[in-house]
């Protein structure tokens, strides 16, 4: 992969965690309840952040061109 297309692909990743932590996102899981026993806003919090480290390990550990 070229490094402009790695780039452009871990910038969008970061744009997309700035809207996954942003309040309007934030506010639907801030309700009472729980996912496997968590709280759903923390449960949300830290499956987004594992989520994004997945995508960017992805990107930078994928196959190079």
């Amino acid at each position: 992969m070229k490094r402009r297309d790695r780039t452009a692909q871990l910038v969008a990743i970061a744009i997309l965690g700035a809207l996954l932590f942003n309040y309007p996102i934030l506010a639907l899981f801030n309700r009472p309840g729980t996912f496997l026993g968590i709280p759903l806003l923390y449960a949300w919090i830290f499956g987004a952040w594992a989520g994004l480290i997945a995508l960017m390990a992805r990107v930078v550990e994928g196959p190079d061109e």
